[in-house]
């Protein structure tokens, strides 16, 4: 076998691929490096030592063959000493056939872990499980046209693969090391077991070990694993509490794009502490034409969402999505953005021309604050993560002191009408939200 040198300092420079916005920010976070998140694709210079550059391929929606050249594409120049990681939906949804056969051309192997155990999502014998139970055997991919892969291996579809089961990952580093360099030399793409934060760091190990040419392929768990091997010492936090947007009067805008039931309890929070709430009509979201508008508070936080109580038109999510970043782009002043859900969130950058965030660190899991070019903050959430006061802890997080500690008062879910703007539901500052919601579609 001809293995990386023991004791030889691992390499330090990143390329990330990710589908979707938040998976590229929450990627970027996970590997502890000064990072770049550029929002493909794009030609952009290689990561330098020391740096993660990971770019958002922006894939997730599009048809399979053009997600596999966007990936081709993207790998095809890169130096050897360049670690690569494909950040991969740990519920396996996506262009995840197509992409992964993309990614193994021209590459000595792939080793492929799934796992998200911060999540409860575990593989097993090569089927991913959802806090304990098979991801087929649950709802998850109640949202998508095609039942949920029984494997990892179905989900991969012609990409040959083994698996390495539970025992091999525990074993000893060597042994793993060895059989993955095995599996890789015969042409197999090792898919291997994992339940635990230290399964992963096993996998990680043992596949640097093999040396350069040698892919990753995995959720944000493999990700925060190569962080722990490639980012500065144990113990050193993320950046809880971003300061640059303290000596700031930007309004800061809050964009919910996504169906998760959370959504609304979240937004409840931030009204009950003071923030405006506008929902915006999905119809008329969906109908091209000029962008609704909706009220700013200038030196406060908004909250701007999607009402769909009227139901979405078949096939008009997306059209809806784009007509709420075209909504946003319109706001007549600069403003920092709080983004949920990895298709809102692209939609929104698209549409304000910003192609590229510079990392600050995390608010929380998953909640991962940039910097645009011209200094705003932009803090990007995958619709699924955080709890309902997620997105009030974000907004703290940007404007200390400027919304109350404790809520007026319980919030219900009944909304008001604004009659200056029509088709708008508008809920002010003391008011509870109504369900804010994007149709299926949006990146939970």
């Amino acid at each position: 076998m001809v293995l990386a040198s023991p004791g030889v300092r691992a390499p330090r420079r990143v390329l990330a691929l990710a589908d979707d916005l938040s998976g590229a920010a929450e990627t970027a976070a996970a590997l502890r490096l000064p990072g770049r998140i550029v929002l493909g694709p794009a030609a952009v210079p290689p990561p330098a030592d020391g740096e993660a550059l990971v770019l958002d391929l922006d894939t997730r929606q599009r048809a399979a063959d053009d997600a596999a050249r966007l990936v081709r594409d993207a790998v095809r120049d890169v130096a050897a000493p360049t670690v690569l990681i494909k950040k991969t939906d740990s519920l396996l949804r996506g262009n995840l056939a197509s992409e992964a056969a993309a990614y193994a051309r021209g590459a000595r192997g792939v080793v492929i872990a799934p796992a998200l155990p911060a999540a409860g999502r575990t593989v097993r014998d090569g089927v991913v499980h959802l806090r304990g139970t098979p991801l087929h055997a649950t709802d998850a991919w109640r949202a998508e046209s095609a039942p949920a892969p029984r494997s990892v291996r179905a989900a991969l579809g012609d990409l040959p693969t083994r698996i390495v089961p539970l025992a091999a990952v525990r074993g000893s580093r060597p042994e793993l090391a060895g059989l993955l360099h095995d599996l890789v030399a015969a042409g197999v793409c090792p898919v291997c077991d994992a339940e635990t934060d230290a399964d992963l760091d096993a996998v990680i190990a043992a596949t640097l070990h093999l040396g350069p040419g040698v892919r990753l392929m995995g959720t944000g768990g493999l990700a925060t694993a190569l962080g722990r091997i490639l980012g500065p010492a144990a113990g050193t936090a993320d950046a809880p509490t971003p300061t640059a947007a303290r000596t700031v009067d930007r309004p800061l805008l809050v964009v919910v794009g996504t169906a998760e039931p959370s959504a609304a309890a979240q937004i409840a929070q931030l009204t009950a502490a003071g923030a405006q709430h506008t929902a915006l009509s999905a119809d008329l979201l969906a109908r091209p034409g000029p962008p609704l508008p909706f009220r700013v508070d200038p030196h406060g936080v908004t909250v701007v969402s999607v009402d769909n109580s009227r139901g979405i038109r078949p096939g008009s999510a997306r059209q809806v999505v784009a007509g709420l970043a075209r909504a946003v782009a319109a706001v007549d002043r600069p403003a920092d953005l709080v983004l949920t859900g990895g298709e809102t969130a692209r939609r929104v950058l698209d549409a304000l021309g910003i192609g590229q965030l510079r990392l600050v660190g995390q608010i929380h899991h998953g909640a991962v604050h940039g910097h645009t070019p011209d200094g705003r903050s932009v803090v990007t959430r995958p619709g699924s993560y955080g709890d309902s006061g997620s997105l009030l802890r974000i907004a703290r997080a940007l404007r200390p002191g400027r919304l109350r500690t404790s809520p007026a008062r319980p919030a219900a879910l009944p909304s008001a009408t604004d009659p200056s703007a029509p088709g708008v539901a508008f809920v002010a500052p003391d008011s509870p939200p109504p369900e804010a919601s994007v149709p299926q579609g949006e990146v939970q």
